[in-house]
């Protein structure tokens, strides 16, 4: 199974109003329609955020500053702008393709897909987690595994396992998909050996326009103790003006 990365959610829309139907309508999805269903909550057609990650390690912290801008699945910027050291620092996909400029040396890197399971920014998020390459949706067969409750939330447990020919980087995830507003509340990653490796909470759902999403988000490694990285939305805006164009390798080197 190839070790790679993926920031892309290939996705079918379904109409948000649906979305809003009580638990009792909810229940009849499949666990693909679930996939689906919180795939879209938290994409929309194009979105942008400014985000903090902080790295809590056992003796120090470090926060790291983020814009992000999506079109779809296909497109996605992320650039960092703080620390001084790593500010301007960007990353770019376009489809299948990948790339990180690093103005410190002034080189653009394509990025492949065997970087794609490594630590982004020395985060305890993978390259994958951070620019979206792989699709929940399509890169892996879902089974709906029942109904848990996750701290206040009642949750499909809905366990993805990859399709033999996907370029992924987890052996098996399990997702626990709030029931009322189809939000990521928790999830397992495990690797190739079905060794767990470590678990992602979301926090704090707010309202964003018509959608609820958390505010914050923990991961934490399973075998790393006193260590996680925590990533705070500070803002977070749906249907904003994109166009192809902007995802560019040129506009990467000068968006601020």
């Amino acid at each position: 199974m190839k070790a790679t990365l993926s920031i892309l959610f290939l996705l079918s829309y379904i109409t948000f109003s649906y979305a809003s139907k009580g638990l009792s309508d909810s229940q009849e999805l499949s666990a693909t329609q679930i996939i689906m269903r919180a795939d879209d909550n938290r994409r929309g057609k194009s979105s942008y955020s400014q985000i903090t990650m902080t790295l809590v390690r056992p003796t120090w912290t470090r926060d790291i500053g983020l814009k992000a801008w999506a079109l779809g699945n296909d497109y996605s910027l992320t650039l960092i702008t703080s620390p001084a050291k790593e500010k301007g620092q960007a990353f770019l996909k376009r489809k299948r393709d990948l790339w990180n400029w690093q103005p410190s040396i002034n080189r653009m890197i394509k990025m492949s897909s065997s970087v794609m399971g490594q630590s982004w920014m020395g985060s305890d998020f993978t390259n994958d987690d951070m620019v979206r390459e792989s699709s929940s949706v399509n890169d892996y067969t879902h089974e709906l595994a029942g109904m848990e409750r996750v701290r206040e939330y009642d949750c499909y447990k809905v366990i993805l396992y990859p399709k033999e020919e996907a370029a992924v980087v987890w052996g098996k995830v399990i997702m626990w998909i709030s029931t009322a507003d189809f939000v990521e509340i928790k999830t397992e990653f495990y690797d190739e050996d079905s060794e767990w490796v470590n678990t992602m909470n979301a926090f704090d759902i707010k309202q964003y326009g018509t959608r609820k999403l958390p505010s914050r988000i923990e991961v934490v490694p399973s075998n790393k103790p006193n260590q996680k990285t925590v990533m705070t939305v500070e803002k977070y805006d749906f249907d904003v003006a994109l166009e192809e164009g902007f995802f560019s390798q040129q506009n990467m080197q000068r968006v601020r």
